[in-house]
């Protein structure tokens, strides 16, 4: 997993790109993205253009390889939280608890790549993760036959469950997180209760 490979990562390059995150989210909340430039996300992260450009080849790959992390961190609390997969009891959405727990616990990074508008990729990716991660949900539960006798399409259902859900995060980011993740999990899964059984 990729997760073995980041731990063997020298703690010195963790520590560099983590300056150079910080960096650039704090600089987004100052200017816009197309104002950003190398040079401003090296000096506010302390470092130099030489150290920058030893870690990414421009600001679009800086932020390509910032998605995949995220996401990285996305599903191995997914992978971790399988348990969501049984929609009878509590048991139903743990994971999303830990997701949106995930979110509380780094506030600032969050709401300025999902719930900001300023970097779409950031939202992109999210939403083909989830995508996939319905798809994945729909086929171990086969619940297509479900939809197929209610009439609904597999493909639409997935979009709107996905949409549904990062819709609901992002929402919640922008409105400075007004409820506990777990709070908010149990109303998506409540929601969700009364439109089809058992899909994320």
């Amino acid at each position: 997993m990729k997760n073995d490979n980041k731990s063997a990562i020298d703690p010195r390059i963790l520590r560099t790109r983590q300056l150079i995150r910080d960096a650039f989210v704090d600089l987004l909340q100052e200017v816009d993205i197309e104002k950003l430039t190398v040079n401003r996300i090296a000096e506010r992260a302390t470092i130099n253009r030489v150290t920058f450009y030893l870690h990414y080849r421009d600001i679009t790959d800086m932020m390509e390889k910032m998605a995949d992390e995220m996401n990285e961190h996305i599903e191995r609390i997914v992978d971790e939280y399988h348990r969501f997969d049984n929609p009878e009891t509590e048991e139903a959405w743990p994971v999303l608890v830990k997701v949106l727990e995930h979110f509380a616990e780094h506030p600032k990074f969050y709401r300025v790549v999902l719930a900001s508008k300023r970097t779409p990729i950031f939202t992109e990716r999210l939403m083909k993760l989830l995508t996939r991660l319905v798809t994945e949900k729909i086929e171990r539960l086969e619940i297509e036959s479900i939809f197929a006798q209610a009439g609904i399409h597999k493909e639409i259902a997935i979009w709107y469950s996905s949409s549904a859900l990062i819709g609901t995060i992002v929402a919640w980011l922008r409105n400075d997180m007004p409820y506990a993740p777990h709070f908010l999990a149990k109303q998506f899964s409540l929601i969700r209760s009364y439109s089809y059984k058992g899909l994320m």
